[in-house]
């Protein structure tokens, strides 16, 4: 048979449909584990669709990448007998595709080692063809191909996203930007999506992919998935499905198939419509190579013109209530805005301990009293479609700005119980707010992240700082500084990051011994020097607040040098405390 390449220039490649939910329906056995345990099932599953039509086969292997994450050995002979039973199936009439789902990506176990691992055993057992699917992001995508190219330069590649149907992954990376990426890489053959969409929000998405030069593929799930009892199922007609696919093949589709939910009966009708259904002329495809992505500029709001204009910022920290009453924080708001805090930043639920949200209080702060409101925003109990709904309505009520971060995780013996989400990290999280200025949100939000001064190894968390401000981030605010080797971490930190990425140096009174003591032990990201903890020792209420007010001021002046501001935190909502360091701050330090 003609390679797929040269197919490419003559008709539409039609894959076959969704293995995994054809098979596990009738079955108590995990799709992947059949290749050994049910092989009989397996191969009648790929004559199925070999016989409706399709002119590639998947090897399902789909999920041997989390395995081989794992260092679970298994996943080579389960690979080994998938091969086989799909080269079986389809003899001299179809492609065999060697199948990679998504692999973890961990600096243990990079995705790319996964893959490379993966793609060394399919080319052993004689893979041209190879199919990534089902992707949330390219972490290390264009690597592994690149290497595949070197092993066997007439390889294809396609190369796979699954996205919601606004056009973004679980991850919050845009197909648009994924399939540049992949163009760009030069060593992938074809780009397209599969899975999680159905046919139609499938085909509105094409306009994503104009000026996209590689073939493009699309294999949509069934429809939306409905669960009955124990069982998913999806509904989607075939004959629906057909209609729906062949509108994605006018608008220039190459490579037609079917993710989950799809049978050989969506094949069947599919190859039938395909055949019988007249090629309108297609539109020529606009160029896109004007269309950036929109640039991050700040909202001009007077906290960030003066961040803009050089001149030092001072943001409180003030965490909202633990029960429904606002009263008293905004009074504590307001105190410190005449004091003359330029910022209020709320901690989105600290040491993973449930209060008000901080976006609804950011929203009330803008309203009520006009001072610039800065929500933190955790990635972890908020997924996606969530993290979206809350962007736009904080953009709506004039909140610009936002301080992305992982956030911490809930304490082990609540999980049985509460269950963590963690659907991205921080800097995919300022990733896909960037990518929605200029689209759902009309305009920019900055997007400020958290910096770690007090971790062992900081040129770690110095790379990461800058994989930050790569993913869009343009100011950081820091851990507490209270040892000298956070300070010299602030002046590192100033040095390789340069002037352009604003820096507000975290100040943390220290109140008391006994505070003292529980922060060093107890609050992750924070370190005091013993030296520190000692000056503490006997002192009264007043005294450690004079002590504290002290230290605090001769912390900011040591890191005024690197710092844009103050980000200053708020012990026991102590406002009193905080009014006194903001004057002190203004009249001796910023004056």
């Amino acid at each position: 048979m003609k390679n797929v390449h040269e197919l490419l220039q003559e008709q539409v490649l039609l894959f076959d449909g969704g293995m995994g939910t054809y098979y596990s329906p009738a079955s108590g056995i995990e799709c992947e584990q059949a290749n050994l345990a049910d092989p009989k099932a397996i191969l009648k599953i790929h004559q199925e669709y070999r016989q409706a039509g399709a002119q590639a086969i998947k090897t399902n292997t789909f999920g041997l990448g989390r395995m081989a994450a794992a260092g679970q050995n298994r996943w080579q002979e389960l690979l080994e007998a998938g091969w086989n039973l799909a080269c079986q199936a389809a003899g001299e009439e179809c492609v065999v595709f060697a199948d990679i789902g998504p692999a973890p990506d961990t600096e243990a176990t990079p995705a790319e080692q996964v893959y490379k691992e993966i793609s060394e055993k399919f080319l052993q057992l004689g893979a041209r063809c190879f199919l990534f699917e089902t992707l949330s992001s390219d972490a290390g995508i264009a690597q592994t191909a690149a290497w595949i190219k070197a092993q066997c330069p007439d390889s294809f590649i396609l190369v796979s996203f699954a996205v919601q149907p606004d056009g973004f992954t679980r991850e919050g990376l845009r197909c648009r930007i994924l399939a540049q990426r992949m163009e760009e890489c030069g060593t992938v053959d074809a780009v397209g999506l599969n899975c999680v969409s159905a046919p139609s929000a499938m085909s509105a998405l094409f306009s994503e992919f104009t000026g996209i030069r590689l073939p493009l593929a699309f294999m949509p799930n069934a429809g939306y998935p409905v669960v009955t009892r124990s069982r998913v199922v999806y509904q989607g007609k075939p004959d629906y499905f057909a209609r729906e696919m062949c509108t994605l093949r006018h608008k220039g589709a190459a490579i037609l198939g079917g993710c989950c939910g799809t049978t050989p009966a969506h094949i069947a009708a599919l190859r039938y419509a395909l055949e019988n259904t007249p090629m309108p002329i297609a539109p020529a495809r606009r160029d896109i190579s004007a269309l950036q992505e929109p640039s991050l500029v700040p909202a001009q709001d007077p906290f960030l013109l003066r961040l803009q204009e050089g001149k030092k910022v001072i943001a409180v920290e003030l965490d909202s209530p633990k029960e429904a009453d606002l009263t008293g924080y905004l009074e504590g708001a307001r105190r410190l805005q005449a004091a003359g805090a330029d910022a209020v930043t709320i901690a989105d639920c600290p040491i993973a301990r449930a209060r008000m949200d901080s976006s609804l209080v950011a929203c009330k702060l803008r309203r009520e009293l006009g001072i610039t409101a800065l929500p933190h925003m955790t990635c972890r109990d908020r997924n996606l479609n969530a993290t979206k709904a809350l962007l736009l309505g904080l953009y709506a009520e004039g909140v610009r700005e936002v301080l992305a971060i992982t956030g911490d995780p809930i304490p082990t013996a609540e999980r049985d119980e509460v269950k963590n989400v963690y659907q991205f990290n921080s800097r995919k999280l300022a990733q896909y707010i960037a990518s929605l200025s200029g689209r759902e949100l009309p305009g920019p939000m900055t997007v400020f992240g958290a910096l770690n001064l007090n971790v062992r190894n900081f040129a770690v968390e110095l790379r990461r700082t800058q994989e930050k401000v790569a993913n869009g981030m343009s100011g950081f605010l820091t851990q507490p500084i209270h040892s000298a080797a956070a300070l010299e971490n602030l002046r590192q930190a100033r040095e390789v990051l340069g002037p352009q990425v604003k820096l507000l140096a975290g100040i943390l009174p220290v109140v008391s011994h006994r505070n003292a003591v529980f922060m060093e032990n107890e609050i992750n990201g924070i370190h005091l020097d013993e030296e520190l903890i000692r000056r503490y020792e006997g002192l009264d209420r007043a005294q450690g607040e004079e002590l504290a007010l002290q230290i605090s001021l001769e912390t900011a002046r040591q890191a005024l040098p690197y710092a844009d501001g103050f980000y200053l935190m708020t012990p026991f909502n102590r406002v009193g405390l905080m009014e006194r360091l903001i004057h002190a701050l203004r009249q001796d330090l910023l004056s």
